[in-house]
This record gives structure tokens, sequence and C-alpha cells, in this order.
């Protein structure tokens, strides 16, 4: 048997795999969102979450659309490839709520 590891998936797996990166996709199933939604929804720095987005920018998963308005709007979306993590994080989702428990941790940090 052949327990080597596909080097696709193990980038993938690096990928989705930082810290907030599949919470950001996970927000942006639903729709583009602006940075400070994400920002308060998640509960993250700003820091990271700016750092996080251009990682998946430049894995061509999220784009950044900016807006030429006062004050100037910009919105994060889902590209193509980014739409195609979808299904993966509906079935890590529905795996989550039947086999995890919440880690109240997070929440009193």
């Amino acid at each position: 048997m052949d327990t080597s590891i596909c080097p696709k998936f193990e980038n993938a797996m690096g990928v989705i795999g930082q810290r907030w990166t599949g919470l950001i996709i996970f927000q942006l199933i639903d729709g583009p969102k602006r940075f400070c939604n994400l920002e308060s929804s998640m509960g993250v720095s700003g820091r990271v979450l700016s750092e996080r987005l251009k990682s998946l920018e430049a894995e061509g998963i999220v784009e950044r659309e900016v807006y030429p308005e006062t004050p100037v709007r910009i919105e994060y979306k889902l590209t193509e490839k980014g739409k195609a993590i979808e299904p993966f994080m509906k079935e890590l989702q529905k795996w989550a709520e039947e086999w995890c428990e919440p880690d109240n941790s997070l929440q009193e940090a």
C-alpha cells in the first residue's frame, strides 16, 4: 500500500490549514464581504486577516475588488477556484457539527 502523500494534496492542506484561512473562506461562501465585516465576525486581528487575505489572493482563491467611492470601498470575494472549495467546506461543517465540541478557550480570549 502506497502511503506517500500527493504533493498537490500536501500543498492544498498547507493553504487551507493556516489559522483563520478556512474561516475566511467559509465567511466568503455567502458572497463578498468588506474587510471590517470579516474582522468583526471572526474576531481576528486586522494584521493577521490582511496577511491571510493576501495569501489567498496570491493562491487565486480570493479576489480583492476596489470600488472608486468616497470613502473607498474594498470587498473580498471567492474566485472560481475559491468557490470550488465550497462542497469541501460544507462537508467539514457537517462533520464538525456531529463530532466536535466548541473550543470555549477561543471565546474567552
